[in-house]
């Protein structure tokens, strides 16, 4: 199976990178801005690729002729999005559309990374057919970007929605809340922390291995996967303090409105998995079964 994936140089991207080099049963062709940031280069299995740039996608396909295209790459911070919605619409919208028009092309089974930021967040755990409603340049993005893969003329098509991915990787451009959450706490400073948004957080390896159970088992459509254990972002830096033995008495909550933020975040989401546990074999480990695959690679 020839698997292309996007972002490849990002934390999910790397952790398909890992999975799939060593599948016996998968090509691989990982791509991303810039050079190959694999801990163990890639060499010929890696393309530098501007998924904004149609002459940058198109020679890329028509070398690999993928079966199945993995799309990790995105603008995410949210933030950043609100303040630059130029830059977010050409990341997460016109570059989805140049990637789904080489895939159509190729009849290649393309898979959509997607978000719970595209719910507004006032009655989740969210199911996969529920209603969106974005609040954010952001979610607006990535909701465009479904649709951009809905109305397509690719001969398979899914989309998997994930919340708050954590976990560890070389070279990333950005952290994430478990591990800002470790680092403040060793820090041992004072911290404010939200208490009014609530998630299911997501360790990396568990979207790999949903991600590659969607390309594997052929599985069209949306599907919901993100981690078993919902918590507010409040709880979710306690038990990370919990877990690695940190004094979490720095922590003082505080609501999202206070905090001056560009961007408005959905108060509460979650997802409901049943349907990725069933069609998938989707399991994703509880929170701190995921804090300890962290605490082992962080040591070894």
């Amino acid at each position: 199976m020839r698997i292309l994936i996007t972002g490849s140089n990002g934390l999910l991207g790397q952790k398909l990178v890992a999975a799939l080099r060593v599948d016996p049963e998968v090509d691989l062709l990982a791509t991303s801005r810039g050079a190959d940031r694999t801990p163990d280069p890639l060499g010929s299995h890696y393309r530098a690729m501007d998924i904004t740039v149609a002459d940058e996608v198109d020679p890329v396909f028509d070398a690999f002729k993928p079966e199945v295209v993995i799309h990790t790459a995105a603008m995410t911070n949210v933030d950043a999005c609100e303040l630059d919605p130029v830059a977010c619409e050409l990341q997460n919208v016109t570059a989805t559309e140049h990637l789904v028009r080489a895939s159509e092309k190729h009849h290649a089974h393309f898979i959509h990374l997607s978000t719970d930021f595209i719910f507004d967040g006032k009655n989740g755990p969210y199911r996969e057919e529920d209603e969106p409603a974005p609040l954010s340049i952001y979610g607006h993005s990535k909701l465009n970007a479904e649709r951009i893969v809905i109305n397509s003329r690719l001969s398979k098509w899914s989309i998997a929605r994930t919340i708050i991915v954590y976990g560890i990787a070389e070279g990333l451009s950005r952290s994430n809340v478990v591990l800002w959450a470790k680092s403040a706490l060793e820090k041992g400073q004072p911290i404010k922390v939200v208490d009014d948004q609530w998630r299911m957080p997501t360790l990396a390896e568990d979207l790999a291995d949903g991600c590659i159970s969607i390309a594997k088992r052929g599985a069209a459509g949306i599907y919901n996967l993100s981690g078993p254990d919902g918590m507010s972002i409040l709880e979710l830096v306690n038990r990370v303090g919990s877990f690695f033995h940190l004094d979490t008495s720095v922590v003082s909550p505080v609501k999202s409105d206070t905090l001056g933020q560009p961007a408005k975040r959905p108060p509460k989401t979650g997802f409901v998995l049943d349907k990725a546990r069933r069609d998938l074999a989707y399991s994703p480990r509880g929170f701190e079964a995921g804090l300890a695959v962290l605490r082992d690679q962080l040591a070894g």
